[in-house]
């Protein structure tokens, strides 16, 4: 017998669209409340996808935020046309940006998306091309009582 399908959701993000920002993660929220999974599970993954969103709006010019769901784990990917990021060591530091000023004066850009998406997933993956663009990938167990880290 082979694994079900997974259940999966895309959303199309635009850069510098501040209206729509945190669409594509409510969305992946409510649909994962809907599975009844567990608030733990729902909380990391929306914490994922709301920071990945974020990062495309913020930095890049356009980028896609998956997300696919099976009974084992909950797997989102954010990837994104965009200047790429130089480099992903100094990126993933806690309260790095390169963030501009009117992003900053926004709340926006204060350095923790990245440290935040390792936090709250049990996996994650940075691939990035310097003029073409990034791809994050995220992985949340779903496991109840398990946290990441663990």
């Amino acid at each position: 017998m082979s694994d079900p399908e997974p259940l999966t959701f895309q959303y199309e993000v635009k850069g510098m669209d501040f209206a729509s920002a945190g669409e594509g993660a409510s969305k992946v929220k409510r649909a994962l409340q809907s599975l009844g999974l567990d608030p733990a599970i729902v909380r990391r993954s929306s914490v994922c996808a709301y920071e990945a969103e974020m990062n495309i709006v913020i930095h890049a010019w356009q980028g896609v935020l998956r997300a696919s769901v099976t009974p084992e784990k909950i797997e989102i990917v954010a990837e994104d046309r965009g200047p790429g990021i130089p480099d992903v060591e100094l990126a993933m530091r806690e309260g790095y940006s390169t963030a501009p000023p009117h992003i900053r004066e926004m709340g926006f850009g204060a350095g923790m998306g990245l440290p935040n998406m390792k936090r709250c997933s049990d996996e994650m993956s940075v691939e990035s091309e310097v003029g073409r663009g990034t791809r994050v990938r995220m992985v949340i167990y779903n496991r109840i009582g398990r946290k990441a880290g663990s």
